[in-house]
Protein backbone atom coordinates (compact mmCIF):
# COMPACT_ATOMS: atom_id res chain seq x y z
CA UNK A 1 0.00 0.00 0.00
CA UNK A 2 1.56 3.17 -1.03
CA UNK A 3 1.90 6.35 1.14
CA UNK A 4 -0.42 8.05 -1.26
CA UNK A 5 -3.04 5.90 -1.12
CA UNK A 6 -2.85 5.62 2.21
CA UNK A 7 -2.75 9.73 3.20
CA UNK A 8 -5.06 10.75 0.53
CA UNK A 9 -7.71 8.19 1.39
CA UNK A 10 -7.80 8.73 5.06
CA UNK A 11 -8.20 12.81 4.51
CA UNK A 12 -11.06 11.54 2.18
CA UNK A 13 -12.15 9.80 5.16
CA UNK A 14 -11.88 12.12 7.74
CA UNK A 15 -13.17 15.04 5.32
CA UNK A 16 -16.18 13.58 3.77
CA UNK A 17 -16.65 11.70 7.02
CA UNK A 18 -16.65 15.16 8.82
CA UNK A 19 -18.89 16.94 5.93
CA UNK A 20 -21.27 13.68 6.52
CA UNK A 21 -22.11 14.09 10.41
CA UNK A 22 -22.31 17.92 10.16
CA UNK A 23 -25.22 17.37 7.35
CA UNK A 24 -26.75 14.86 9.55
CA UNK A 25 -26.30 17.21 12.59
CA UNK A 26 -28.12 19.52 10.31
CA UNK A 27 -25.10 22.12 11.29
CA UNK A 28 -26.52 25.81 11.17
CA UNK A 29 -22.83 26.70 9.24
CA UNK A 30 -24.08 24.44 5.94
CA UNK A 31 -28.21 25.46 6.08
CA UNK A 32 -27.66 28.70 4.28
CA UNK A 33 -25.57 27.37 1.58
CA UNK A 34 -28.12 24.67 0.92
CA UNK A 35 -30.48 26.94 0.89
CA UNK A 36 -28.54 29.35 -1.68
CA UNK A 37 -28.36 26.28 -4.35
CA UNK A 38 -32.44 25.59 -3.59
CA UNK A 39 -31.33 22.31 -1.47
CA UNK A 40 -34.40 21.34 1.50
CA UNK A 41 -32.81 21.14 4.73
CA UNK A 42 -35.33 18.07 4.74
CA UNK A 43 -32.71 16.34 2.22
CA UNK A 44 -29.28 16.79 4.84
CA UNK A 45 -30.02 14.05 6.82
CA UNK A 46 -31.20 11.77 3.78
CA UNK A 47 -29.61 11.60 1.40
CA UNK A 48 -26.83 13.92 1.62
CA UNK A 49 -25.28 12.89 5.44
CA UNK A 50 -26.23 9.42 4.89
CA UNK A 51 -24.55 9.70 1.41
CA UNK A 52 -21.19 11.14 2.44
CA UNK A 53 -21.04 8.94 5.86
CA UNK A 54 -21.25 5.61 3.89
CA UNK A 55 -19.13 7.13 1.35
CA UNK A 56 -16.45 7.72 3.90
CA UNK A 57 -17.36 4.51 5.73
CA UNK A 58 -16.72 3.06 2.44
CA UNK A 59 -13.35 4.57 1.96
CA UNK A 60 -12.22 3.02 5.33
CA UNK A 61 -13.19 0.01 4.97
CA UNK A 62 -11.72 0.34 1.30
CA UNK A 63 -8.05 0.04 3.41
CA UNK A 64 -9.11 -3.56 3.97
CA UNK A 65 -10.83 -4.86 1.06
CA UNK A 66 -9.97 -2.23 -2.12
CA UNK A 67 -13.18 -2.95 -4.39
CA UNK A 68 -15.45 -1.46 -1.70
CA UNK A 69 -12.55 1.64 -1.56
CA UNK A 70 -13.61 1.93 -5.32
CA UNK A 71 -17.17 1.12 -5.13
CA UNK A 72 -16.96 4.30 -2.60
CA UNK A 73 -14.92 6.79 -4.20
CA UNK A 74 -16.95 5.93 -7.33
CA UNK A 75 -19.91 7.05 -5.82
CA UNK A 76 -18.59 10.57 -3.95
CA UNK A 77 -17.49 11.47 -7.10
CA UNK A 78 -20.74 11.07 -8.36
CA UNK A 79 -22.41 12.65 -5.50
CA UNK A 80 -20.29 15.48 -5.83
CA UNK A 81 -20.34 15.88 -9.53
CA UNK A 82 -24.42 16.09 -9.01
CA UNK A 83 -23.75 18.33 -6.12
CA UNK A 84 -22.15 20.78 -8.43
CA UNK A 85 -24.65 20.80 -11.00
CA UNK A 86 -26.93 21.79 -8.50
CA UNK A 87 -25.05 24.91 -7.54
CA UNK A 88 -24.67 25.91 -10.81
CA UNK A 89 -28.42 24.98 -11.99
CA UNK A 90 -29.16 27.49 -9.17
CA UNK A 91 -26.57 29.86 -9.52
CA UNK A 92 -25.20 29.55 -6.07
CA UNK A 93 -21.93 30.19 -6.62
CA UNK A 94 -21.00 30.68 -2.58
CA UNK A 95 -17.76 29.39 -0.56
CA UNK A 96 -20.13 25.71 -0.64
CA UNK A 97 -19.60 25.38 -4.37
CA UNK A 98 -16.05 25.94 -3.88
CA UNK A 99 -15.46 23.91 -1.08
CA UNK A 100 -17.49 21.02 -3.44
CA UNK A 101 -14.99 21.29 -6.06
CA UNK A 102 -12.39 20.67 -3.50
CA UNK A 103 -14.22 17.48 -2.09
CA UNK A 104 -14.93 16.13 -5.56
CA UNK A 105 -11.48 16.99 -6.49
CA UNK A 106 -10.33 14.89 -3.24
CA UNK A 107 -12.52 11.88 -3.89
CA UNK A 108 -11.39 11.88 -7.92
CA UNK A 109 -8.10 11.90 -5.97
CA UNK A 110 -8.74 8.95 -3.65
CA UNK A 111 -10.72 6.77 -6.69
CA UNK A 112 -7.52 6.98 -9.26
CA UNK A 113 -5.20 6.40 -6.16
CA UNK A 114 -7.26 3.01 -5.13
CA UNK A 115 -7.78 1.95 -8.93
CA UNK A 116 -3.34 2.77 -9.49
CA UNK A 117 -2.83 0.55 -6.22
CA UNK A 118 -5.80 -2.36 -7.74
CA UNK A 119 -3.97 -2.97 -10.82
CA UNK A 120 -0.46 -2.58 -9.23
CA UNK A 121 -0.93 -5.29 -6.94
CA UNK A 122 -2.89 -7.03 -9.85
CA UNK A 123 0.25 -6.79 -12.25
CA UNK A 124 2.78 -7.60 -9.18
CA UNK A 125 0.78 -11.01 -8.67
CA UNK A 126 0.69 -11.58 -12.26
CA UNK A 127 4.67 -11.10 -12.80
CA UNK A 128 5.29 -13.20 -9.33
Amino acid sequence: MSTAYLTVTLIAVAANGFSGIAALLQMQAIVPGMAKAGVPVSWLRFPIGTMKTAGALGLAAGLAFRPLGVAAAIGLVLFFVCALYTHIRAGDYSPQFYLANGFLALNVAALVLALHENNSSVFAFALS
